[in-house]
């Protein structure tokens, strides 16, 4: 019978308090629906950027975000597919919490079904949605040494059920739901039941089971976001707990692994906090503009233009360094129809004030 292993240390109450905090002032702060949807559909672009990018894929966001708007880019046609999955993945989740209330049952067949979407068109058919019938290991890509080696196909469908057992257990429902989502995360990233697509996979169940009880706030953040950040963090914490000298799962001891992810999830809800504070805090912007919803990079684009009068192409690249030129200029394009600046110059020497 598997039961998680960990303690309630003063580092998780310390971030469960900071996550409480910034829930309920994001769960009441008075944002018009403008705004509420574009910080989703932000949240959706860094949730899938962050999510695959963690795993290889080069596209950056805002090619993400021309691919989830129905645009052709110039990119292999594997990314593109990734990409695309992961969004039927959160549309799924969103599905599953509209057509249930309160607490659910989570099933084996949910999380074949995300693991399918997943690694749709990406991965064989006969492995799509289905557990592996061999051993796999899992490797430094620097390297090539051997970091960790989940446990044998034999005993994957046998830890599966203990898992969701337990999660569909009056044991589980004294869990907090930030603790539980945590657990899960890590449990399926440790049993690794798939050939390919299991961080994926683990990820989105654990959002799933995150947003089921209650903790989707409002879906503006986005925990991929803070796990992408600092990848070889990410997975060393993860490596620490899965390489203890112990032998069942329920023998090791999660509570490091739990830490760090409370932690993240503390960061991003702080970091939308203040987002949403700035919205009501920012009277001179908001004076100017009236009630326009404008992306996190307009922001940052706006606001140099108030503070140094003007922008141009070096100095974006400065302000927005992990962007593209063609998604900043289409940033300072849709400022433009929206009335908040104007283009002087030609093209290349082109610079951005405001109107």
């Amino acid at each position: 019978m598997f039961t998680p292993k960990f303690s309630i240390t003063n580092t998780i109450l310390k971030f469960i308090g900071r996550i409480e905090a910034a829930r309920d002032f994001i769960e009441n702060a008075p944002l018009v629906p403008a705004y509420e949807a574009k910080f989703r559909q932000e949240a959706i672009i860094r949730t899938v950027h962050h999510g695959t990018h963690i795993e290889g894929n080069p596209l950056d966001s805002g090619e993400v975000a021309a691919v989830l708007g129905g645009e052709k880019i110039d990119a292999r046609d594997r990314d593109v597919q990734e990409i695309l999955n992961y969004r039927e993945v959160l549309k799924f989740i969103d599905k599953r919490q509209t057509t249930n209330d309160k607490r659910l049952n989570f099933s084996e067949k949910e999380l074949l079904v995300i693991h399918r979407l997943t690694v749709s068109k990406v991965l064989a058919a006969d492995k799509s949605g289905k557990y592996r019938s061999t051993q796999v290991v899992v490797k430094n890509s620097k390297t090539g040494e051997i970091s960790f080696r989940p446990p044998q196909a034999s005993q994957l469908k046998n830890l599966i059920g203990e898992f969701l057992n337990w999660l569909n257990s009056k044991d589980a429902v004294d869990v907090h739901p930030v603790l539980k989502a945590g657990i899960v995360h890590y449990v399926l990233a440790f049993i690794h039941p798939f050939v390919d697509g299991n961080g994926r996979t683990a990820r989105s169940f654990a959002t799933l089971v995150l947003f089921s009880e209650g903790y989707d706030i409002k879906k503006f953040f986005s925990l991929e976001e803070y796990f992408d950040r600092d990848a070889k963090r990410y997975y060393k914490t993860l490596q620490s707990v899965s390489n203890q000298k112990v032998g069942e799962l329920s023998d090791r001891n999660l509570t490091s692994w739990l830490e760090y992810f409370c932690e993240g999830l503390a960061e991003e809800l702080e970091r939308v906090k203040k987002r949403v504070q700035k919205l009501s805090l920012d009277s001179k912007l908001k004076g100017r503009t009236g009630q326009i919803a404008l992306s996190e990079r307009q922001m940052k684009l706006v606001e140099y233009i108030e503070a140094n009068g003007s922008v141009n192409n070096q100095t974006w690249r400065r302000l927005l360094p992990e962007f593209s030129d063609d998604t900043i200029l289409r940033d300072l394009k849709d400022l433009q129809k929206k009335g908040l600046i104007k283009k002087k110059g030609s093209t290349k020497g082109a610079v951005y004030v405001l109107k």
